[in-house]
């Protein structure tokens, strides 16, 4: 299937291509008069569990409205079919209220028609198809509870803020699905490479999407890792690690400050760990910009970047700090901002363990009370633990 029609806001909505039904009654078609919010997803992007678990309020809170929720499992990689379905099946035991059709596309055709055509590459990704067939909007779910009640209303389309926030899609995403598209045989290379344990072939073909797109900080990420975790090269993987906190810091983005102080505490399987004072010191420049930046304006939620930073003050014994930062992530996750009711519910209970871990007693937040387990490490946040190395960066 073939598709070379540019996707975007007031685009007709393509036809659903869906190989099968994992959940719900299957659709075939959207129907006239009704309002269908299609998402992408899957079991191993960062936000999906928070996306699943504000679709299925929003179904629940719009389901009088005539708006229906269906999503779709377009990027899942296994040996087999059978696994496929064997994975996603797993994923989707942790939302037992779900309440939309969620189908699974393992072809190709989804991708072809709707991802590839609208310049989206990462997932989660929505698209909102109105009562009369055409797009009303591209972009994250977590916009859905502004941009929705106005596309009901039917104010959301003509306005200003409709046009300039698809201009301002357009203009961050195609340069990105250029950079993709180009990085598309380089990530095939380094999949393979991992599937067979070829470290240094894997290693190869990272160092080429690098030269290609030096912005990707995932890249750099994976090259430290095939480095420290897969090669046991501890010499060159030092001195990568070190150019990479300190292009880090010279950028100052909170993705490239977090995923380098990742790679710092990330525990090194069967090499030789890093020592305690090269990582000391790389913690020490970067939990020090981390916590300067504006988390008003910043990407990343502090309920993210706060565990980072005080695994750093936990490792060379600050505990007190270590406790206050953790006690700042969970208290952020009571903002305003209407996407933190689904990160509250999928980062409580981590921040929970880790504040009780570090206490070395029982804590409690709300009627939830957890105590500290010795046997185990401050390890990473749950997002940095899921990633794998040829699939880190898939969908950027």
């Amino acid at each position: 299937m073939e598709s070379n029609k540019i996707l975007s806001v007031e685009s007709r909505a393509p036809a659903l291509k869906v190989r099968d039904w994992v959940r719900g009654e299957p659709l075939a078609s959207f129907q006239p008069g009704k309002l269908y919010i299609l998402e992408f997803c899957g079991t191993t992007c960062d936000g999906c569990d928070r996306a699943m678990l504000n679709l299925i309020e929003l179904q629940e809170s719009y389901k009088d409205s005539g708006v229906e929720v269906v999503a779709v499992a377009a990027h899942e990689r296994a040996a087999s079919a059978e696994e496929v379905r064997s994975k996603l099946e797993a994923w989707l035991a942790k939302f037992p209220e779900l309440n939309f059709p969620f189908g699974l596309d393992d072809t190709g055709a989804m991708d072809t028609l709707w991802m590839e055509p609208s310049s989206s590459i990462v997932i989660p990704r929505v698209f909102v198809i109105d009562r009369d067939g055409s797009l009303a909007f591209i972009g994250h779910p977590r916009d859905l509870h502004e941009v929705l009640p106005k596309i009901l209303d039917g104010t959301w389309r003509t306005s200003a803020r409709a046009k300039a926030t698809e201009s301002e899609r357009i203009a961050g995403d195609e340069p990105k699905a250029r950079k993709h598209a180009l990085l598309q045989p380089i990530r095939g290379k380094l999949r393979a490479a991992c599937e067979i344990g070829d470290w240094k072939t894997a290693l190869a073909a990272v160092e080429e999407g690098i030269a290609l797109d030096p912005d990707n900080y995932n890249l750099r990420a994976t090259q430290v890792d095939l480095l420290l975790d897969k090669i046991c090269d501890m010499e060159t993987g030092l001195a990568v690690l070190w150019q990479f906190v300190r292009e880090a810091i010279d950028r100052g983005g909170a993705h490239w400050l977090v995923t380098a102080m990742m790679q710092i505490f990330h525990p090194v399987v069967g090499c030789q760990s890093l020592p305690a004072a090269e990582r000391f010191a790389m913690g020490k420049e970067l939990s020090e910009h981390i916590l300067a930046l504006d988390f008003a304006q910043c990407n990343q939620p502090a309920s993210l970047v706060f565990p980072e930073v005080a695994r750093y003050y936990h490792e060379i014994g600050n505990k007190d700090r270590a406790v206050e930062l953790i006690e700042l992530a969970l208290k952020s996750l009571d903002g305003p901002d209407p996407d933190m009711h689904g990160l509250k519910k999928d980062l409580k209970p981590y921040l929970l363990q880790t504040l009780a871990n570090y206490k070395g007693e029982e804590v409690c937040y709300g009627d939830v009370c957890v105590v500290p387990r010795t046997n185990t490490s401050s390890g990473a946040t749950p997002k940095a633990e899921t990633k794998n190395l040829d699939e880190r960066g898939a969908l950027e």
